[in-house]
């Protein structure tokens, strides 16, 4: 037994019409206008294509840095591990010392 109804509204609809795309003409035409052959693309586009290779530079900066921090790395790594070997497995050490007067 109904009390109370609700009439819901239907949604709205939606109309998709999906347009042609083609990649690889796309990626012509944007070395076309990279080289400054023939320029058909939009204001919107070139600015997209100057922010790409803006992109793409700041990636290459990125690993230059990156593997600069991996041979710093690499340098205080071996230092370290040139301290340690130098501390416990020769006499260095105790050289210094006794050249400083220090022994036991």
């Amino acid at each position: 037994m109904r009390l109370v109804t609700f009439k819901t509204p239907k949604p709205k609809s939606f109309t998709y019409r999906p347009r042609y795309y083609d990649p690889d003409k796309t990626a012509l035409e944007q070395k076309k206008a990279a080289l400054g052959l023939d320029n058909t693309l939009t204001h919107h586009e070139e600015i997209r294509l100057q922010m790409n290779r803006r992109w793409r530079r700041g990636s290459t900066e990125k690993e230059a840095t990156t593997m600069s921090k991996v041979i710093t790395y690499a340098i205080y790594a071996t230092f370290i591990l040139g301290t340690i070997y130098l501390i416990m497995f020769t006499n260095f050490v105790e050289r210094l010392l006794s050249s400083f007067g220090v022994t036991h």
